[in-house]
C-alpha cells in the first residue's frame, strides 16, 4: 500500500485531517480521545481496550409482528436459542440506529440507475414509487440494526481466529432465524461511527493509504470538532445536542412491542442493549442466594402477623410473586439449561437543537 502515490485529492484530505487533528486548543481530553476504541484495522476487528477485541455485523428485520401466533412462538424460540449459544466469555450489544439523512442522500440511496436495456421504463416507474413512499412516511431516517460480539485476547493474533468462528457460527445462526445478516470490515465500520458523530454529513473522506504517511489514526478521520459534557442531562457533538437515558425495568414479563415502540418514534436515536451472559455456576448460585433472601423475608413477615394476631399464612402479594418466579428461574437454568443475563438497556437521542432534544426526550 506505502508504494501507491498519492493524488493531490487525497494529499488535500490528509492535510484537512492533520488540521482538524492538531485543533486540540491545550484541552486535557481532545475529541479523539473521548471516541472509546483504541485500533481498527480493515478487516473489521477493533481493540476498544487493551485485551478486548469485537467485531461487528449488521442485520435485517424479521416479520415477526405481522406473524401468525405459532410463527411468533418459532422465531421466539429460535431467538432464545440464538442467545443461548454466548457463554460467559463473549460480550454482547444490540444496537439499533435511527440517524436522520439529507433528502438528497436519501433519495440517492433508491435510485435505480438506468441501463439502456429495454427495461428503463420499469426502472424509472419503480424508483418514482420508492420516492413518493420516502416523501410521504419515513421522515428522512434510517434505519439499521448492528449486532457487535467481543472477547478477551491477549493479542490480536490470539483474538482473530476466534472471533472468525463466532462470526461464522453467528452468521449460521441468523440464517436459520431466516434473518440476513453481513459483517462490517474497517471502512465500514469507520463511517457508522462517522455518520453518529457527524449528523450534518454524509460522506466520511478517508482512505487507509493516509495513515501512514501523515502519522494519523482512524480516529482523526470520524471525530467530531468537540464534544462538550456539561452538567446538565444533555451533551454537544459537534453542531448536534444529545443526551442518554439508561431504562431501568422491574416487570415480571414484557409486552413484545416495548423494543418496536421505541424504535417507531420519529427521531434521530440509537438504542443499545449490552448483554453479558453470566457464568451458569454462578447464575445459579445468585438465584439460589436470592430465594434464600426471599425466605428469610417470607419468615420475618409471618412472625410479624403472629404478633399481630394475623394468620401467618397471609403475606405480601409481591413478596410471593418474587418467590415464585424466582423458583421457576432456578428450574429453567437447571433443567432447562437457560441462560441469564446482565442487561443494560440504554437510549441516546441525538437533535440538531436543545429544544428538538427535549421533546424527543
Amino acid at each position: 500500500m506505502s508504494s501507491k502515490k498519492l493524488s493531490s485529492a487525497d494529499r488535500r484530505q490528509i492535510e484537512s485531517a492533520i488540521r482538524r487533528a492538531k485543533g486540540e486548543d491545550g484541552k486535557k481530553i481532545s475529541a479523539q480521545q473521548s471516541i472509546p476504541y483504541e485500533r481498527i484495522w480493515p478487516e473489521g476487528v477493533c481493540r476498544v481496550n487493551g485485551n478486548t477485541y469485537t467485531k461487528t455485523m449488521q442485520f435485517q428485520d424479521v416479520n415477526y409482528q405481522l406473524a401468525q401466533k405459532e410463527d411468533k412462538e418459532a422465531i421466539f424460540e429460535g431467538w432464545c436459542d440464538f442467545l443461548n449459544y454466548f457463554d460467559s466469555s463473549v460480550h454482547l450489544q444490540l444496537t439499533f440506529v435511527d440517524l436522520a439523512v439529507s433528502d438528497g442522500g436519501a433519495v440517492q440511496s433508491i435510485s435505480i440507475p438506468l441501463q439502456g436495456d429495454g427495461f428503463d421504463d420499469t426502472r424509472e416507474e419503480y424508483s418514482g414509487i420508492l420516492q413518493r413512499q420516502l416523501a410521504k412516511g419515513n421522515n428522512g431516517l434510517a434505519k439499521t440494526k448492528y449486532l457487535t460480539f467481543g472477547i478477551e485476547a491477549a493479542s490480536l493474533r490470539e483474538a482473530k481466529p476466534r472471533l472468525e468462528r463466532l462470526e461464522l457460527d453467528i452468521l449460521n445462526n441468523f440464517k436459520r432465524l431466516g434473518v440476513a445478516a453481513k459483517p462490517l470490515d474497517g471502512q465500514e465500520w469507520l463511517e457508522l461511527l462517522h455518520n453518529i458523530l457527524h449528523l450534518d454529513t454524509q460522506k466520511m473522506p478517508f482512505d487507509w493509504r493516509w495513515l501512514a504517511p501523515s502519522g494519523l489514526s482512524t480516529k482523526d478521520f470520524i471525530a467530531p470538532s468537540s464534544f462538550e459534557f456539561g452538567n446538565s442531562r444533555s451533551f454537544r457533538v459537534g453542531e448536534s445536542f444529545g443526551a442518554a437515558s439508561f431504562v431501568q425495568i422491574l416487570a415480571p414479563e414484557l409486552n413484545d412491542r416495548m423494543l418496536a415502540d421505541f424504535l417507531d418514534m420519529d427521531s434521530s436515536q440509537i438504542v443499545s442493549l449490552h448483554i453479558q451472559p453470566i457464568d451458569q455456576t454462578a447464575a445459579i448460585k445468585q438465584v439460589k442466594h436470592k430465594i434464600t433472601d426471599l425466605d428469610r423475608q417470607k419468615i420475618e413477615e409471618q412472625k410479624r402477623a403472629v404478633r399481630a394476631g394475623y394468620d401467618m399464612d397471609i403475606i405480601p402479594s409481591d413478596l410471593a410473586a418474587y418467590g415464585t418466579e424466582a423458583k421457576k428461574l432456578l428450574e429453567d437454568l437447571q433443567s432447562r439449561n437457560e441462560r441469564m443475563f446482565l442487561v443494560t438497556f440504554l437510549v441516546t437521542n441525538i437533535a440538531n437543537s436543545k429544544r428538538q432534544l427535549e421533546n424527543d426526550v
